[in-house]
């Protein structure tokens, strides 16, 4: 075999994928027609494939469209046909990551997810996006604004508050049977500024300069996330800062608005770059977040100086408390959870590539058992909410459901706190009585076992 050959890209080969910068800046991407081509051209090699059909609702509909059309082909699609398909897409990136053998640098070319995107991104340019999905997503405004009065907006929002929350359901185009983030008075960034102890004797201490970026869910819905992660850091000899200059820009990504995912990111990695400068990681609460200042903003503006740095020094909340317990160790402490854990992980945490960290977190804690899943759960951040998407996504996570059923351990917990809590609502829809009281975020079952409530 020749050197060329031996560097050629191979279907099944352990290449690893790897991924082109989205061009939306270029007047193409927008043109309808290549899209279209692109759109069958994929569609052609997914439909010989299949390898992909369990993973969301977006390859069932697709390769049905295709099966029952009347020359059994790509051509036939018809632009319902793709829509239907695109609007099944939660841009978990499973298909990329972990099923599709024709990824670059195969030379098929196929990235599903980001194909997806551009038809949103068409969309968005179209002003065809759907008014309720665009103001939903704009989670600073909708946090800032709901702030002062949390207890009514989550009175409001209440699913048993059948009245107020049928009205918020039909200018949302929200499903009546699905949760709602809740919001707090105070957020993390405020809660952060409280003093804490840090443990002079703990193995990291003044040895890390963390930084932890809040995340607008953090920041607004469940600040409790981010105290957790603190006190453990804290624990740990680990003065955290709280950095919160804007959202990531996920939400607008879903929906396709990449010039404001494009602001997002340009305004929260200047304002973070001198923290990198000075030697700080970065540490996200969320994956998705997380997986957004890594991969999606180099993607989206691969020549700003201010992304690569910060993409170079994020590091998931998980990734980094195992980090420490390699290198420097944790401190003593921690103490079994009784009952055990079932523990959820997320696709974007899977997206990161960085190996199951949370299931090496949660094995620190001695003596308890930690039984996994590595499924997606369906709920793909507010596309699960949707009155036409909320029942697909309890299908696509019905076995994670049946699955945190059947072990019925003390605890069930998600690396992504949306998707835990559709778990618990996917348990609630197969035995209601078996449904947990409470979700956890990981980092919170952590702080639990050293003792901090």
């Amino acid at each position: 075999m020749s050197s060329d050959e031996s560097k050629a890209p191979r279907e099944g080969s352990l290449d690893a994928p790897t991924r082109h910068p989205i061009p939306w800046r270029d007047a193409e991407f927008y043109d309808e027609e290549a899209f279209d081509k692109e759109f069958r051209r994929v569609a052609d090699i997914c439909h010989s494939c299949r390898r992909c059909f369990n993973l969301c609702d977006s390859f069932p509909t697709l390769f049905d469209r295709i099966d029952e059309s009347k020359n059994e082909a790509v051509e036939d699609l018809t632009a319902n046909d793709i829509k239907d398909t695109v609007d099944g897409c939660t841009l978990c990136d499973m298909c990329f990551l972990t099923k599709c053998p024709y990824v670059p640098p195969h030379e098929f070319n196929v990235d599903f997810p980001h194909l997806m995107l551009r038809y949103r991104a068409i969309q968005k340019k179209k002003g065809e996006t759907n008014f309720a999905d665009d103001q939903l997503v704009k989670t600073d405004r909708n946090g800032t604004l709901a702030r002062p009065v949390a207890g009514i907006v989550n009175w409001a929002t209440n699913k048993k508050n059948i009245k107020v929350r049928t009205l918020i359901n039909n200018l949302g185009d929200i499903h009546p049977d699905a949760d709602l983030p809740r919001f707090n008075t105070r957020t993390l960034t405020q809660r952060a500024k409280s003093s804490r102890k840090i443990n002079t004797e703990a193995p990291a201490y003044g040895k890390r300069k963390l930084a932890v970026y809040a995340t607008c869910f953090s920041q607004y819905n469940k600040p409790e996330i981010g105290e957790a992660a603190l006190s453990v850091l804290a624990q740990n000899g680990i003065n955290a800062e709280v950095v919160y200059p804007a959202c990531c820009g996920m939400p607008e990504l879903e929906q396709g608005n990449l010039l404001k995912v494009a602001k997002n990111a340009e305004k929260v990695s200047a304002a973070l770059r001198s923290l990198v400068d000075d030697g700080y990681t970065i540490m996200g609460l969320v994956p998705s977040c997380t997986l957004m200042l890594k991969f999606e903003w180099p993607l989206i503006l691969p020549d700003n100086d201010d992304v690569k740095a910060i993409s170079a020094a994020t590091m998931d909340f998980d990734q980094f408390l195992v980090d420490v317990s390699k290198n420097e160790g944790l401190a003593e402490g921690l103490k079994p959870m009784k009952g055990g854990v079932t523990l959820h992980i997320s696709c974007h945490s899977r997206a990161q590539n960085i190996g199951q960290k949370s299931t090496e977190l949660l094995n620190l804690i001695p003596n308890t058992d930690v039984t996994v899943i590595e499924r997606c759960s369906g709920h793909g951040g507010s596309w699960g909410i949707k009155k036409d998407n909320h029942e697909t996504a309890l299908k696509v996570g019905r076995p994670v459901a049946r699955k945190a059923l059947d072990v019925h351990n003390a605890f069930v917990a998600s690396t992504c706190p949306l998707a835990c809590d559709h778990i618990r609502t996917g348990v609630d829809a197969l035995q209601s009585d078996a449904a947990p009281a409470r979700s956890w975020h990981p980092i919170e079952i952590f702080a639990k076992a050293y003792g901090i409530e």
